[in-house]
This record gives structure tokens, sequence and C-alpha cells, in this order.
């Protein structure tokens, strides 16, 4: 057994998280958000299982967020109403204070809102965080990088990092249910994308397995 520390960094797609964050809130039965907190605990707790190294040898050194962004514009051409743009600004501020407590290092790129459409474009995030990704742990030199998302686009990173002999861990969901408008909603994490890592994690089973899993933080998620 080792003593050596074994540093952690933690990558977000923020679109990803956030669906599969107002999933467990608004359609699983565990109705709650995920918590940063309990997260940064249940990675830990699984680093150092898979590791088979003590828990206090595991430690997230850095966290980093990854999310389109409208500007003040865009938000009075999508939400002319002023009670529904308070929400909105309010709603993004409470999301900033939570990075800021838990010591989460927020990355957040222009978007193009289309008014003629209502449609969204969001375009180069999966590149910015790739390339913020590679160069730190270049940098710093992690022993085990999380990644949270569902993208192929990550497979090129993943083999990236897995050439600097940085191992990878991919937390992945795969849910679907039906929206209020009769639409599908599918997430899902490519298979490609977890058989490039060295643990690929599936959350879906994990969390419908608390109590059952060894990892007692698990229950933390939604505390």
């Amino acid at each position: 057994m080792s003593n050596r520390l074994n540093k952690i960094a933690v990558f977000i797609d923020g679109n990803f998280f956030l669906n599969v964050s107002h999933y467990y809130k608004f359609i699983h039965p565990q109705q709650s958000y995920i918590q940063f907190k309990g997260l940064v605990d249940f990675i830990r707790e699984e680093v150092a299982r898979q590791e088979e190294v003590p828990i206090r040898y595991c430690q997230v050194i850095e966290s980093h967020w990854f999310r389109g962004r409208y500007n003040t514009s865009q938000i009075e051409q999508m939400n002319p109403d002023a009670d529904k743009r308070l929400k909105q600004l309010t709603n993004e501020r409470f999301r900033n204070d939570l990075f800021m407590y838990n010591g989460i290092v927020q990355h957040v790129y222009p978007v193009h809102y289309d008014g003629r459409t209502g449609r969204t474009v969001e375009k180069g995030i999966d590149v910015w965080l790739s390339l913020e990704a590679y160069e730190l742990a270049v940098l710093k030199q992690y022993d085990v990088m999380v990644l949270l998302a569902g993208d192929t686009d990550y497979v090129p990173l993943i083999r990236k990092i897995n050439g600097l002999g940085t191992r990878v861990m991919v937390l992945g969901w795969n849910f679907e249910y039906e929206q209020s408008n009769g639409k599908r909603h599918v997430t899902r994490t490519s298979q490609a994308l977890l058989d490039e890592c060295i643990y690929p994690i599936p959350m879906h089973d994990y969390i419908d397995s608390i109590g059952e899993i060894e990892n007692s933080a698990l229950e933390t998620l939604f505390q």
C-alpha cells in the first residue's frame, strides 16, 4: 500500500450535469438535486476503492465546470416578462454561489439564441473543456481525472490523458423519460467514452442500488 497522495481533478460538462440533476429532482423517486459536496465525497471514496488506497490519500485538488451562458440582451429577448428574467438570473446567481463555496472553477462560453426560431446554439464547450483538461493534466500531473459527460467528442481527450499515464474515471448516466409535451427525453453517456476510460462508473445503476454498492458516500449525493 502506498501513502502517496492521489491527486484527483474533476471536469464537468455543465449541460450534461444539469440534465442529470434535474432528472433526480423532478422525475426520479429521489426528488432531490445532486449535491456537489456529496459528489466529491463519492468520487474520493470511489477512487480509493478502485486504486486500493485509504481514502485520506485521495483528494480532489480542483474541479472545473464548463457551460454556455446567455448574455443580458439574449435573456431579455428570451423572457420579455421581467419576473421570469429575474427568476432566471437569480437561479444563475444561486448556482454561482454554489460553485464559489464548493471551490469549483466556472468556465462560461457565449451561446447564440435565435429569436426568430427560438433555438439555442451552443458550440465549442467540448473543445474548450478538452483543451483545459489536457493542459492542466500536463502541468499538474493528476493521478486521476474524473469526467462527468456523455458526448463521444470527449473520446480523443481520454486517449490523450491515457497517454500521459493519468487514469480517467467517467461518471456516466443512462435514462429516459417522457416530457410534459409528450416528447421523449433521453440522456446517455456514450459507450465509446466508457470503453476508453480506466474506471467507467454507471451512476444510474449505482444510485438505484444505494445501500448495496460499496460506497457509503452515495447517500450523501442527495443530502
